[in-house]
């Protein structure tokens, strides 16, 4: 079994956000970048197809060099090759374009992406992908088991969770409950010396136009100063959330 999973370079929810040029780009000093959660739940469960099931695992992105560190962090969890396509995309679109040659350049059985990234959170590269390629998605995954070429799988819906049957080859988008935020890998020295000599191979794509742009950015407004109202004065509480809140 082949596990393609691919990974986004997210800024980290602590760093502060900037932006630069009128609001238009988005200012990368001083922040720190991780990947995404969502892809760390899905690379967290190949890795158990891989010791379980003998899965090659395969960790892809797409970006520049900047990018490598969270490879090679992916590497030192276990993952057996890594892939940089190389180039800065400007959208979804694009991401998933990239993502669909190296698949047909390769011969996966299994594609993982997360539900969305933590930065944008287009949750789009998963379900273009799949439309792409002809192949069956499940989104929001919360629940994989294989046996033989079938699979087992669960997903979250509107007010419930549907299980469902499927065979290879399949796109699923990944979420927590996949796994559990305490199944995390975390690199031991070992897996960090081993992700050295690991391969990871660079590919220069042909260009892919985007679809969308940005125009700006903006970030949420401040939020107001707080009004402390004395336990006792329930009227005053309920005035004020009536008039001034809107709430009631």
């Amino acid at each position: 079994m082949n596990v393609l999973v691919c990974i986004s370079n997210v800024p980290d929810t602590t760093s502060k956000i900037n932006f630069k040029d009128e609001n238009t780009v988005f200012d990368i000093q001083g922040v720190q970048f991780i990947i995404n959660p969502n892809d760390e739940f899905g690379l967290t469960r190949a890795i158990w197809l891989q010791q379980k099931e003998g899965a090659k695992v395969t960790v892809a992105t797409v970006g520049d060099v900047s990018c490598e560190p969270i490879l090679r962090k992916c590497l030192a969890i276990g993952a057996d090759r890594a892939v940089r396509v190389d180039a800065k995309p400007q959208d979804g679109f694009q991401v998933a374009m990239y993502l669909a040659t190296l698949y047909k350049n390769s011969d996966f059985d299994l594609v993982i992406t997360g539900r969305e990234s933590i930065d944008y959170n287009g949750g789009m590269v998963g379900g273009i992908l799949a439309t792409h390629l002809e192949i069956p998605y499940v989104p929001n995954c919360i629940q994989l088991e294989v046996s033989g070429k079938n699979l087992t799988l669960q997903r979250e819906i509107d007010g419930g969770k549907e299980s469902l049957t499927a065979s290879f080859p399949i796109v699923i988008g990944a979420q927590k409950g996949l796994v559990e935020e305490k199944d995390l890998i975390i690199p031991n020295m070992r897996g960090i010396m081993q992700a050295r000599q690991k391969p990871m191979e660079v590919i220069s794509p042909e260009a892919i136009s985007c679809e969308t742009s940005v125009q700006r950015f903006e970030k949420p407004a401040e939020k107001g100063p707080v009004k402390l109202v004395d336990p006792e004065k329930i009227d005053e509480l309920i005035e004020l959330l009536e008039n001034e809140a809107k709430v009631i």
